[in-house]
């Protein structure tokens, strides 16, 4: 699956860049055109390597009290989600592809510094799901969920992490099912599936 979603990321761009080049050689752009469709494209694949960078080269260079928002910006790329609190701070959410094992909430103080980056896909931060709690409370503990799933008949929607359990399988999912009214009823482990 990750692999797929690279290899269409890399045709997305090289898709991108033959037709800017296209229109460069057929039509007589005016500069400040080309230097447009440039920027286009350097941001588009600043994306798309910040999206598949190893979390070393992600997280590399960043030290909380120092580290500016547009330092983490600039290294990390654009965040899924940007939540501005109540005192100006702000938290940050990066989550490493559709079903990778770490999401990343970097928090950033009222005075535009880090103040620090956590891996929240573990088993503490899942322990602090409770019974009652809303979407937006579990989305802001854990970031975007790997996989969500209806189940009309259970009136029942499953958001799934997939995450480094660190057990006999090593690699699990983290299930919290949500009833009707969009709140947390319980939730659950499974296992990750391979083919052979």
């Amino acid at each position: 699956m990750k692999q797929k979603l690279h290899e269409t990321r890399y045709f997305l761009v090289a898709t991108v860049t033959l037709a800017m080049l296209a229109t460069f050689s057929l039509s007589g752009c005016e500069d400040r055109q080309i230097d447009s469709m440039w920027q286009t494209l350097k941001a588009s694949f600043k994306d798309f390597f910040d999206s598949v960078k190893p979390d070393v080269l992600l997280l590399k260079g960043l030290t909380p009290g120092l580290s500016t928002l547009d330092d983490v910006r600039r290294q990390m790329g654009r965040p899924e989600t940007e939540r501005v609190l109540d005192d100006g701070s702000r938290r940050l959410e990066y989550p490493r592809g559709p079903e990778g094992l770490n999401t990343y909430m970097v928090d950033i103080g009222p005075n535009q510094r880090l103040v620090a980056i956590t891996q929240v896909l573990s088993a503490a931060n899942f322990a602090k799901i409770r019974l009652g709690m809303s979407e937006d409370e579990v989305r802001q503990l854990l970031g975007k969920p790997g996989q969500i799933a209806a189940f009309r008949l259970k009136k029942e929607t499953v958001w799934s992490w997939k995450w480094l359990e660190g057990g006999v399988t090593q690699e699990a999912f983290f299930n919290v099912h949500f009833g009707p009214d969009g709140r947390v009823v319980t939730t659950s482990r499974s296992d990750v599936f391979r083919g052979h």
